[in-house]
């Protein structure tokens, strides 16, 4: 893997272009759940997803995305997106920040407090096999698994963020990695990623939450590694360490 990634599109490019269709992103869910995406269709999904964010959220450069979700491969993903298309994004339900968009597990109808006017809510299905949201959404909430197939594989964007602009907000708790009030797109990947040395296949739960996933994957998506990203009902047994070939646990 290259030594000069610095930005999130550079990364992006790397990982459908080496070693392309090796492992980067496997999932372990529920009921035996298991997903795995290889770098190239890793970027497929972030590229179509920021696609969306821009086409469908209008949203980009100056935008903040609040990403309601746990650690999954999706959540991942949509992190990966909203940066890809320049917005910045807040961890949780964005309560307190003027946020444009909550992407969530669990949609609501807007309140009457709603902290804007504009803010979109789009909800998201996690199964692996679920074309859409099952049963009935609010009104006005959007189903991202019904629409973010139809959006391109490849990701141009039409502004970039700098480096100096904020890339997440509202970040950090007294047991994150380190607290951090904002992040810029500049220091993403190397004071905000959490290192890896060389390239490895890590293993990482779940339930340590979203915040802590990304910042892992950011290193070790860097350093040439892969990511085996565990749901907490799923026990790590040393079989699971076997058959997923994981050379080190975080």
């Amino acid at each position: 893997m290259p030594s000069d990634i610095s930005t999130v599109p550079a990364l992006l490019t790397t990982l459908r272009t080496v070693d392309a269709t090796s492992p980067r992103l496997t999932w372990y869910g529920p009921d035996g759940e298991r997903v795995e995406l290889s770098g190239k269709v890793l970027d497929n999904w972030v590229a179509k997803t920021a696609n969306y964010v821009v086409d469908e959220l209008d949203a980009g450069p100056g935008s903040v995305i609040a990403i309601d979700m746990p650690a999954h491969w999706r959540s991942l993903c949509w992190v990966l997106a909203a940066w890809h298309a320049g917005a910045a994004v807040s961890y949780g339900p964005g309560a307190g920040l003027n946020h444009d968009v909550t992407v969530t597990t669990a949609p609501t109808a807007p309140g009457p407090a709603a902290s804007r006017p504009r803010t979109l809510t789009v909800a998201v299905a996690l199964g692996a096999l679920e074309m859409r949201w099952t049963g009935d959404l609010p009104a006005g909430v959007l189903d991202y698994a019904a629409e973010v197939r139809a959006h391109g594989d490849i990701f141009v964007p039409f502004d970039e963020p700098s480096g100096t602009d904020a890339a997440v907000v509202g970040s950090g708790k007294p047991d994150s990695l380190a607290p951090f009030a904002s992040v810029t797109f500049g220091s993403l990947l190397c004071s905000y990623a959490h290192p890896a040395e060389r390239s490895e296949r890590v293993i990482l739960t779940a339930g340590d939450g979203l915040e802590s996933a990304v910042r892992n994957a950011l290193g070790i998506f860097s350093a040439g590694g892969s990511v085996v990203l565990v749901h907490p009902s799923v026990p790590v047994t040393e079989r699971l360490l076997s058959a997923e070939r994981v050379t080190m646990q975080r």
